[in-house]
Parts: C-alpha cells; structure tokens; sequence
C-alpha cells in the first residue's frame, strides 16, 4: 500500500534535516527512523521491516567492494602530501610557458593527471588554489576566469578513473540493476562492475577535459608574450623522474582493473602501496641507500603487475625475493613518512573521509528500508511510468532531479538516495546501466560547482585571497557548468561514448 502523506513528509523532512546543519549521516538515518515509528504507532507501517535493518548494515560490512573506497582515499592523500603534485605542477608551467593561456593549460592538465591520481577534490582544489592562482593572477588572468578554471579542473576526480564516486555509483547500479532485471524477469544477466564503470567513463571524461581546453583557448587568446612568458626547456630527466612515476601508477591500478588481472578492491590496495613508495621516496631525508630500497621495492610490484597482466608466470625464488623487496621498501617508506609526520596525517584524514562515506551508506539503508516501507518504489514506479516520451522521458526526469538536488546535497548523499529509489524504474528497462551509470557521474560533478552548497567553491573561498570575491567565483563556474551540461548532452545523443570501451574490453 502506497502512503503518500507519509512518503511527502518523509521526503520535506529529510532535506529539512539535511539542510539544517545537522550531520547528513545522522539526518538520512534519524528522520526515516522517526517518521517508521510514528506511522507505525498509530498503524500506517508496519515496524517488522526494520528487522531488515541488521542484515542490511551486515551487508555493507561485509561487502568487500567498499574496502576500495579508504584504500583509493589513502593513495589519494599520500601522493597529495608527499610534494609529488607540486613539482608536477611547477615542471608543467614551466614547459607550456608562463602565458595565460600555457598557465591555464598546464593547471587542466595537471588537474587531468592528478585527477586519475587521487580524486579528492578538497586536496586538489586547496593545492591549485595555494600552489597555481597566484601565478594565474600575475600572468594577468582575470580572477574571475582563474576560478573557474581551478575550480572546475578539481573536480575532475570524480569523473576520471580511479574515482571513488565511480565505485559507489558501480555498487549502487550493480545491485540495482540486478535487483530490477530480476524483477523484471529477466534471470540471465550480465552483471555491472566497477571495471564497467571506469571504463565507460574515461572517453565521456576525456571529451569534458578536451571541453574545458578548449574554452581556455578561446578565453586566453594569445597576446605578445614577455621574456619570463617564454617556454622553459625543462630537461628529459626532470620530466621522467616528476611524471613518470605516477603515470606508472595510474596505469597499473587503471591496468589490473581493465585488464581483468586484479578486483577493484585489490587494485586499490596496488594504489596504496604504490602510493606510500612514491611518497616514501620523496620524503625529505633519508638519502642514498633508503631511497635505493624503496626504488627496488617499487620496481618489484611494478614487476608483479606486469607478470600478472601479460599471464606470465615467475619462478618460485624470484617471486620470493620480489615479495621480500617489496615488504622491505614498505616498511622503510613508511617509517619515512611516520617520521616525518606525513603518514599520521594521511591515515587521519583517511579516517575521517572514509568514515563520513560509510556513514552515509550504512544511514541510506534506513532511508530505503522505510521508503519501501511506505510503498515509495511501487508510487516511484507508477510516476515515471506516466512521464511523456516513456523510457526516456522518465530518464530525463531523473536527470533532472539529480542537477537539482546538485544544488543542495553532496554527491555521496545523491547516490545513496536517488539510485535505490529512482533507479530501479530504469534500469528494469533495456537501457544499458553503464551509460546510465556515467550519465549520473557526470551530472553529479556538477554538483561539486553549483552554488550555494558547492564544495569545491567551498574549498576555493577558505584560501583564496580576498582580492578575489565570492561573485568572482559564482560568475567564474558559469561557463564550466555550460560545458558539463553540453558534455552530458553529447553523452546523451551518443551512448557509445559510454558503453563501446567497455563492450570491447568485458564483453
């Protein structure tokens, strides 16, 4: 039985709650749980379905997927504080000139790189804003335009694999999509993984990056450049030792996923290793033979992943040296960062990101539980089917639900929320849940830039200087949001964008 009351004041509370400035986790768990029992009291639900509770949270703890979400968060801030993204940053400046235009460029394309590096937009946006605006500014680019690009170009990590965003969304498709199908009747499927995820995304990724350099170009035309303007021949070394080392990384994460060789989970735990060795061995201090050490341990996992892509099989005592190497340069790395105070702080805000996820997931079964409960499924069910244009009406709808709710909520929030509710209705259908997948990824980016509660201008506003001003930033993101909106209009038109790479890899 349907309970539209219930199920509107369920709703009006909960962003109520949310918006009030109560903890999100304690609003999507609290508010659900108090509407259950007062519909339940005076007999309009039925409590029995908060037994399901229990298994429901067992269920997230013993999900071995989520292990990938600290993980990818401890890779992201170790290659955050070890000074790596700096010198990356500077070398690139230095190469594509100190022009507008070449100051912009290499801020996306460092934005690029990182993005598939660590995918932590608060770190990112902070560090360009620190690092980069002031050099934007002295180049002579107008805040405005200098906002928009910093804040725009860090929250590129929510789009571009290994995104943590991608996971959770990966998750919450598969088991929706699974659970519609079924539902459907349909038994024979093919599950939706996180590999499906990063794959689709990386071309609609691509396309938005190649998007935003392209506005840059326009933006910044090229005027009559000064001595200090003029590209630095930085030497090969230099590039090789600053670049090539997380390039390495990103494609052996990236490489097992893709390649089938590794989960999503034990290619996160790659990351983190990878990511304490490159941090280890940019830590100040400790020359000589402990960096050796490292250097031989990185080579050694760098030696495992390539052993395991390509199939090949090493012999006993090799692997066992590899293995020991490996274990060696881990231990010295992270005495290095532990000493160094680095380490501390990496697995502080580890915590601290990881909990406020799980958080939200564990507080999103309750919401769903007392939502189906009041029969939100069967009235979400009946109001896409009554949408004009059908199947695709009804995605429209929810497209443009999620934009809206860009506006006030977080992106994690969004997921938990409006893919078990919304998401069943569309994915029940024929329409592929890669794209419908890297659809919401897409539109969820946008809520990252769009005011009031974006968080990456959240992040730019607290160190920003003052000469740049609110309105600055809120005009500066125009455009950007322009371009995410056409990058999700091409996705639309030409689904293949999402589902070829995919298709060709997995299926």
């Amino acid at each position: 039985m349907v309970h539209e009351g219930f199920l509107l004041f369920l709703i009006l509370a909960l962003f109520a709650g949310i918006l009030s400035g109560v903890p999100a986790m304690l609003a999507i768990a609290g508010v659900p749980l108090v509407t259950a029992l007062f519909a339940g009291a005076i007999g309009h639900f039925d409590l029995g379905f908060l037994s399901f509770y229990p298994a429901r949270v067992w269920g997230v703890m013993t999900n071995t997927l989520l292990i990938a979400v600290p993980l990818f968060v401890l890779m992201g801030v170790l290659l955050e504080r070890s000074g790596l993204a700096e010198r990356m940053l500077a070398v690139l400046s230095r190469m594509l000139g100190g022009s507008p235009r070449g100051i912009a460029l290499s801020v996306l394309a460092f934005s690029t790189l990182i993005a598939a590096s660590t995918g932590i937009i608060g770190a990112t946006v902070v560090m360009l804003v620190l690092i980069s605006l002031p050099a934007m500014l002295e180049a002579g680019i107008k805040p405005r335009i200098a906002s928009g690009v910093i804040c725009a170009s860090g929250t590129l990590g929510q789009i571009i694999p290994p995104s943590i965003l991608l996971v959770l969304l990966g998750d919450q498709i598969g088991n929706s999509y699974m659970e519609a199908q079924q539902k459907a009747g349909n038994f024979a499927i093919t599950p939706v993984s996180v590999g499906d995820m990063f794959a689709g995304a990386m071309l609609p990724g691509l396309m938005l990056v190649l998007l935003y350099a392209a506005f840059i170009a326009v933006a910044l035309r090229p005027a009559k450049t000064t001595p200090r303007q003029q590209r630095e021949a930085v030497p090969l070394a230099e590039v090789l030792s600053t670049f090539l080392p997380p390039i390495l990384l990103i494609l052996a994460v990236l490489g097992s996923i893709l390649a089938g060789a590794a989960t999503t989970t034990e290619a996160a735990g790659l990351g983190a290793v990878g990511a304490l060795l490159l941090a280890g061995y940019n830590a100040p201090g400790g020359q000589g033979l402990g960096k050796a050490a490292i250097l031989a341990a990185a080579l050694a996992a760098l030696g495992f992943v390539v052993l395991r892509l390509t199939g090949t099989r090493g012999g006993g005592a090799l692997a066992l040296l590899a293995a020991a190497l490996l274990a060696a340069g881990v231990a010295l790395a992270a005495w290095r960062l532990l000493r160094n105070g680095v380490l501390h702080g990496a697995l502080v805000e580890t915590i601290r990101i990881s909990g406020m996820v799980f958080g939200i997931v564990v507080a999103a079964s309750m919401l769903s539980l007392v939502f189906r409960g009041f029969g939100g499924d069967i009235a979400v069910e009946h109001m896409l089917a009554a949408v004009p244009g059908g199947v695709h009406g009804a995605l429209a709808v929810v497209l443009a639900v999620v934009f809206l709710l860009g506006f006030m909520l977080e992106a994690v929030e969004i997921i938990y929320i409006v893919v078990p509710l919304l998401g069943p209705p569309i994915l029940g259908t024929d329409i592929s849940p890669v794209w419908f997948g890297v659809l919401l990824a897409m539109n969820l980016q946008t809520s990252f830039l769009t005011p009031p509660f974006g968080f990456a201008l959240f992040y730019f506003r607290s160190v920003a200087p003052r000469g740049v001003t609110t309105r600055d930033i809120y005009f500066g993101i125009i455009p950007f949001v322009g371009l995410q909106i056409v990058a999700l209009g091409i996705l639309i038109a030409i689904p293949d964008l999402a589902t070829w790479l995919p298709d060709l890899m997995f299926r």
